[in-house]
């Protein structure tokens, strides 16, 4: 339960013994005899509501008012006002004050004010909190301490301002574009909305229109005789993310195009045009300008999408970061394979922040992964990784660090750990394809909807 915290602003002492008197029962309650002590008081620790007479001697209420919204925007202020300073407390509203409660004091008008406001705080730390479980999967990603990274989080928290602005994010293949989308999603007003994707590049082309849009009844030979709702549809009110935008066939991106322009389209063999509001977020490893200049993508499509751009670093342009993650990592999956692992070895620091990450981040985290499940001590060393000292010659190359069959180690293996990664993966593999939908990767896997949801709790996949 929710424990929630009040300051109490007053100089007149009765006032605040009868408030405090009135709330601590359910309440952490303090109290202040004037603005300064407050204010002071802010800097340290930041309450979820303040009760602030207007009337203070020395900073005034409206005074205290402007300091708090600088020091705690989130902190709710109620005033409290005498009959006369009515018309002050109307224009500490328009300052940003929640509510406004007049003198002589009633316990059931505070009672009521404080339940509104922190009905309105309940609200907003739940919506906080869900944020944060949907973003956690995101967190490796953002894990750095370069100013690369700084600037890649700071254009989420900006364009996530917005729930309408499209979004084009443009880097090489692993370095997280997808995630970067969800974390857009899920810090915007809109993230309450489905998050709908788009692999552009998997699917045929004759497909991607009935896909994207939708078809009505007969309109192809094998059409559902119910037709099917798009994935725009499915998307709406949400975000719609288009991976690899780049691989879009010129029709496709002509019907894109007029969707972005207006909100609207057709089903396919359908004549009654639809409305959506979604925001559609786009991603490609392509050079788009390059394929405008071959003709292969429409000029006005890669404006229209890219309201706002933003390119991705690779990991080697980030090389600070690789550190930081590795061992972000380690502690993943030492955890989630029963291991001990409590750090890296220098020469296996080393040869990490040598090596030419060709598949950035996702290569990064596969690396480690094979490194804690074959590895045997406490350090993971270079024989655990199995990459050499050159950059350019790797043990292993990239598509290997998936988990697969391999030759039975000498020394053996930890088999429970090489099951639970193998499920891991083509779960976490079924869920991408499936869209999220828990029903459909269940299927994907020939596995029973309530058997994949208890292996997906049991392996912590988000």
């Amino acid at each position: 339960m929710i424990r929630y915290s009040i300051y109490i602003v007053d100089d007149e002492p009765d006032i605040r013994e009868g408030l405090t008197a009135a709330l601590e029962a359910s309440y952490e309650v303090r109290t202040f005899s004037s603005g300064e002590q407050a204010i002071e008081e802010l800097a340290r620790n930041l309450p979820d509501l303040m009760l602030l007479d207007i009337g203070l001697p020395g900073k005034n209420g409206m005074d205290v008012l402007r300091d708090a919204r600088d020091l705690c925007p989130d902190t709710l202020v109620v005033m409290i006002t005498a009959h006369e300073d009515v018309s002050m407390a109307v224009s500490a509203m328009r300052l940003g004050a929640y509510d406004y409660i007049v003198k002589p004091l009633s316990l059931e008008g505070i009672e009521l004010s404080v339940r509104k406001a922190l009905e309105t705080i309940r609200l907003r730390k739940e919506v906080k909190i869900l944020q944060e479980e949907r973003l956690i999967e995101n967190v490796p990603f953002f894990i750095g301490e370069s100013d690369v990274i700084r600037k890649v989080t700071e254009f989420i928290g900006l364009v996530a301002k917005s729930a309408t602005t499209p979004v084009l994010i443009l880097g090489e293949t692993g370095t997280g574009k997808e995630l970067i989308a969800r974390a857009i999603h899920f810090r915007s007003t809109n993230f309450s909305g489905p998050l709908i994707t788009v692999n552009c590049a998997a699917l045929p082309e004759e497909l991607i229109e009935s896909e994207l849009f939708g078809y009505e009844k007969g309109a192809f030979s094998g059409a559902r005789a119910s037709g099917k709702r798009g994935r725009v549809q499915e998307a709406e009110g949400g975000t719609l993310f288009l991976d690899e935008v780049g691989d879009l066939s010129p029709e496709a991106q002509a019907k894109l195009l007029r969707f972005l322009e207006d909100g609207e389209f057709h089903r396919l063999g359908g004549t009654e045009k639809l409305h959506v509001q979604t925001r559609v977020i786009s991603a490609t490893n392509k050079d788009i300008e390059d394929l405008i200049r071959r003709g292969l993508f429409r000029d006005d499509l890669y404006y229209r999408l890219g309201v706002v751009k933003m390119r991705i670093p690779s990991l080697n342009e980030r090389r600070d970061d690789i550190l930081p993650l590795a061992k972000h990592f380690l502690v993943e999956f030492s955890r989630d394979f029963g291991k001990q692992f409590s750090g890296v070895s220098p020469e296996a620091a080393a040869a990490l922040q040598a090596y030419d990450w060709r598949g950035n981040v996702r290569e990064l985290k596969n690396l480690i992964e094979r490194g804690v499940l074959v590895g045997k001590g406490e350090e993971l060393t270079l024989q655990d990784l199995g990459i050499g000292g050159s950059s350019k010659e790797p043990m292993l190359e990239p598509e290997e660090y998936e988990p697969g069959f391999r030759p039975l180690l000498p020394e053996g293996i930890d088999f429970s750990s090489v099951q639970k990664s193998f499920e891991k993966f083509y779960m976490q593999e079924a869920l991408k394809l499936a869209g999220g939908n828990e029903t459909k990767a269940a299927k994907l896997l020939s596995m029973n909807h309530h058997t994949f949801r208890y292996r997906r709790k049991r392996l912590r996949i988000r």
